[in-house]
Formats: C-alpha cells, sequence, structure tokens
C-alpha cells in the first residue's frame, strides 16, 4: 500500500472493463466480456488459480468431468464418469482460454496491491445513487475504479490503471492461509520439527515433497478436500516395511463420500434435478410450494438418513470414527463433502494412515499434545486448515467498501451471486459455491456480460437485500454451517432466475421427463436462437 502511495501515479486507460484474477472464474468472466477487450491482471505465470498453485501430484477433481466443463467447449474424451487430475484440468483451461482466444487479455506476474474509488469526490462515503435506491449502469462512460499494480518483472514500480467496471475474480481459496493460534509458549515456535501449511506445500517440487514426507513422522491437521489429498501423499511416499504412518488430526468430522458412489442411485436423489430440489426450500417459493416443501420435509429427512446409513454401510466410518453427528444434507447444504480416492481407507487399513479426533491442539518440543494430554511424536505437520478468503478480498479494497464484505450473518451479500448491492460498478465472481463451480461462474458470467449491455436491468438496492436476505434464511434453515454460503440445495432455482432475467427460457431440457429426472449441468445452459 506504501508502495502504491510513493509512486507517481500515471493513469493508463486502455479499457473500460478489468478483471483481476485468472483462474476459472476470470477466464470465464473475460471470455463473456471480450466485446469489452477486458484486461485480466493475473499475480503468476499461469491462469488456472487454485488448480495450479494450490494442488499436489495426487489432487483430483471433486465433480466428474461431464459436471466440471464450459457450456461450448466438451472434454476431449468421452468418459464423463471420471474424475481428471489438476494437470488435466490446467490442460482443459488451457485449450478453452486458447480456443476462445482469452489470453490475449491477460496479463501476467501483475498484482493487484491496491484499488481506489474515484467514482465521486468523497470517496469515504457511499455513492448519492446507491443511497437513493438505485444501482446505475454498470458502464458509466467515466472512471470509476483506479487499480494499481505490481509485475514482477519491476517490483518497485507500481503502474496505475483507471476503470468504470472491475470484476473480482481471485475466489476464497489461496493467497492468504488461515493458521490456528495457540496458548503462550505452545504455538509452532516451540516444535523443533517442520510446520508447512498446505499452501506451501503445494509449491514444492515432487521430489521435494516426497523428500520431506518420506520416513517421517507426520500429522495433517484437518479432514476436508486439501487434509485428505495430503494423506494419500503421505501415504504414498511411506510404502514399504520401513515407511512411517500419518495421523490426520480432525477437529470437526464431516460426511465423505466415494467417488465411485457420485453417479448411484443414493446421491441421485439429492443431487442436481429439478425433481430432487422440490424437497428442499428455496428462495421466493409460492404459498403452494411452501406446502409442499413442508409436507416433504419428513421424506427429505429420510432420505438424508438414508444416504447416511449407505455411507455407514459401504465404508468404515464407524470403525475409525469418522461418522460426523449431524445429517448428511447439512454438508450437502454447504458443499463441504469430500469425495475420497478410492484408496483411502485400503490405506488405513494398511495403518499408513491413522486418525486421531481431538477439538483442541498445540505443540510440544516433541510433536504436538491434545487436550485430553496424550502427546503425539511428529517430524512434520502439515495445516490442512484452509483460507482467509474474505481477508484476501478486503486486503485491496478501500473502505468504506472494505466493510461491507461482509454482513452481519458473516456472509458477502452479493445479488444473483455476483453484485454487491452497496458496492457500485463491481461484481464478484467466484466466491459464492455451488456443487459445480464452474458451471455457475460461467453461467453467472453469461448474466453480468448481458448487464454490462444494459439489456435488463438490476432491481432497486432494498430488493436485491431483500432477495439477498431471504437466500439466506433458507440457508439458515438448511445447515449450521450456512457461512459456507452455498446454493446447491437451490442452485437450479438460482439458474432460472438469472435465466429469467436474462430473457432466456428457463426449462433447459427437451421434454418434461428429463426435465424432472436427468441431472441439470453446464451443457443445458448453451445458448439457443430461441433464448432470447
Amino acid at each position: 500500500m506504501a508502495a502504491a502511495d510513493n509512486q507517481t501515479r500515471l493513469i493508463h486507460s486502455v479499457s473500460k472493463v478489468g478483471i483481476i484474477g485468472a483462474g476459472i472464474s476470470g477466464i470465464a468472466a473475460a471470455k463473456q466480456l471480450s466485446g469489452h477487450s477486458p484486461v485480466v491482471f493475473e499475480a503468476t505465470d499461469s491462469i488456472g488459480g487454485v488448480w495450479k498453485h494450490c494442488s499436489y501430484n495426487c489432487t483430483k477433481l471433486q465433480t466428474p468431468r461431464c459436471d466440471f466443463q464450459f457450456s461450448d467447449y466438451p472434454w476431449a474424451e468421452g468418459d464423463n464418469s471420471s474424475f481428471p487430475s489438476h494437470v488435466e484440468v490446467l490442460d482443459y483451461l488451457y485449450g478453452y482460454a486458447t480456443h476462445f482466444d482469452v489470453l490475449k487479455y491477460v496479463k501476467f506476474e501483475s498484482r493487484v496491491v491496491e484499488i481506489r474509488y474515484v467514482g465521486n469526490d468523497q470517496a469515504t462515503q457511499l455513492p448519492v445513487s446507491l443511497k437513493s435506491g438505485q444501482y446505475g449502469s454498470l458502464l458509466t462512460g467515466h472512471p470509476v475504479w483506479e487499480v494499481a499494480v505490481q509485475t514482477s518483472g519491476d517490483p518497485n514500480t507500481i503502474q496505475w490503471y483507471a476503470f468504470e467496471f472491475i470484476v473480482i475474480c481471485i475466489g476464497k481459496y489461496g493467497d492468504i492461509p488461515r493458521m490456528p493460534s495457540f496458548p503462550r509458549n505452545k504455538g509452532q515456535e516451540v516444535f523443533q520439527g517442520k510446520v508447512l501449511h498446505s499452501m506451501d506445500y503445494s509449491k514444492l517440487d515432487n521430489e521435494a515433497a516426497r523428500e520431506l514426507l518420506k520416513g517421517k513422522k507426520v500429522a495433517i491437521i484437518g479432514y476436508k478436500k486439501s487434509g485428505i489429498d495430503l494423506a494419500m501423499e503421505c501415504a504414498e511416499a511411506n510404502q514399504g516395511p520401513d515407511g512411517q504412518a500419518c495421523t490426520m488430526v480432525i477437529r470437526n468430522l464431516h460426511w465423505t463420500v466415494p467417488s465411485y458412489w457420485i453417479w448411484g442411485l443414493p446421491f441421485f436423489l439429492f443431487y442436481s434435478t429439478r425433481s430432487s430440489q422440490f424437497l428442499h426450500e428455496r428462495p421466493n417459493q409460492s404459498l403452494f410450494r411452501a406446502l409442499l416443501c413442508l409436507l416433504s420435509s419428513p421424506m427429505r429427512m429420510a432420505i438424508s438418513k438414508f444416504i447416511e446409513s449407505y455411507l455407514v454401510w459401504k465404508l468404515p466410518l464407524v470403525k475409525y470414527g469418522l461418522k460426523p453427528d449431524h445429517p448428511f444434507v447439512e454438508d450437502y447444504a454447504s458443499c463441504q463433502m469430500a469425495i475420497l480416492p478410492e484408496s483411502f481407507f485400503a490405506e488405513a487399513d494398511k495403518g499408513k494412515i491413522l486418525f486421531k479426533r481431538s477439538p483442541k491442539w498445540w505443540f510440544w518440543n516433541g510433536g504436538i499434545e491434545f487436550e485430553d494430554h496424550t502427546k503425539l511424536e511428529v517430524d512434520v505437520v502439515l495445516l490442512a486448515t484452509g483460507y482467509e478468503g474474505k481477508k484476501k478480498l478486503q486486503s485491496v479494497l478501500p473502505e468504506p467498501f472494505r466493510s461491507l464484505v461482509v454482513d452481519s450473518s458473516g456472509t458477502m451479500p452479493l445479488y444473483r451471486g455476483t453484485i454487491h448491492p452497496l458496492i457500485p460498478n463491481m461484481a464478484f465472481v467466484g466466491f459464492i459455491e455451488s456443487v459445480s463451480n464452474l458451471h455457475t461462474a460461467e453461467l453467472r458470467s453469461k448474466w453480468l456480460a448481458r448487464l454490462v449491455e444494459n439489456e435488463f436491468k438490476l432491481p432497486t438496492v432494498q430488493e436485491m437485500l431483500d432477495q439477498i436476505s431471504r437466500e439466506m434464511e433458507v440457508m439458515k434453515k438448511t445447515t449450521r454451517f450456512y457461512k459456507r454460503h452455498c446454493i446447491s440445495t437451490f442452485s437450479i432455482n438460482h439458474s432460472d432466475e438469472i435465466c429469467e432475467e436474462m430473457g432466456w427460457k428457463y426449462w433447459r431440457k427437451d421434454n418434461w421427463f428429463s426435465e424432472a429426472f436427468s441431472p441439470y449441468n453446464s451443457r443445458d445452459y448453451c445458448e439457443e436462437e430461441n433464448d432470447n
């Protein structure tokens, strides 16, 4: 920030639209906004976001490839049931960006260090138009934001760019690790071994990562996607009679499902079909729909119980103390299910992966100690403790907008998962999750491109805030983990409303049977001649 303040501010005005981040959301937004020749700032030397910079050797996609593809760019392979590796995902993203000539918009190794609001003379107050109730046009004819960019080739120089409209696509993961806090004299400074966050581990090459784990006693803190992948990396590095076991330290348990089960009947009952989402409450539902949802609540819980029983039967969750106490539906509603690698429990059966549940832990010089005062001797501690996504966003936004990122519910209020009603001429793509984040990022980018072209108008600020509140109330009723901000239980309804605002038909299937029982995916949202 200080560096940006000390530079002579020669402002570059090269485009009306700026995009920050070239991950999945940034590339999708750039393609849809290509008519404005946007400038895309990417802090690293590659597109792909977390798939490039927060993945390990064993990292794979959590959804089948047919649920992770752009509507107008299918995978080259025909095996829709497979789970591509992170390398295959990157190849797919590069293929998409090359096919649609998106890379020409990207400025690599260009880190945004500051954003300034210049839309009116009093930059510390909300714009008058927002206070009066109207959001206004996204392209105003004059600069609204100035962006300070630091390049790796010349880190001592800050370049400034002016834009009428900015799209933030930096996501919730990466950059700022969430680090646990400890009592005095019980932090990592007393530990004689090595401590790495999963973000730092992902930066190691294959040889260095294997050397770190091979023959070492390893503790992995966390039991979500990153933690499970790290456990598999550790088990693979310690094959053979001399290999050590790695211990997963688990504070909060969540439901996990085997990869081969995604296409099975149990998940079909809860997955992305229009008929399945009739079981769940959704925003803006009619009185009849609310009554139907109320009457179906016993069926909803019965299905959740059935899936839980199925998982306990298929997986050794009870044997290893990994059965969560909360219903399956709550993890589905908060996008917290982790897909287990096929050999995960096989490695546990061999003793290569151990489990320890403990709500609290801290360091001692030889390892980590738990709340029950037992100690675990370890050489390496890997922290799969997640990221501070909101802090990452707040670090670049100016006041008063920085204070608006998180509302009283602890979530980011975004209309259609994209527009913050109180932040002018700025959009956010990739922050609110769904069953398929690529699909929602692309559809929201299509919606955003048409909004930029004034093909439709936004509701008033208050109407947008009311819609956001209704969505949040649905999340609160569905899961205690509502702060994860996931729309999985009403994702098709969310897409319907986006299509309706764009003037598209929202029933996307060829016939009523497919409409009711066939899973929805991005291919259903290819633009058709009769959409407009």
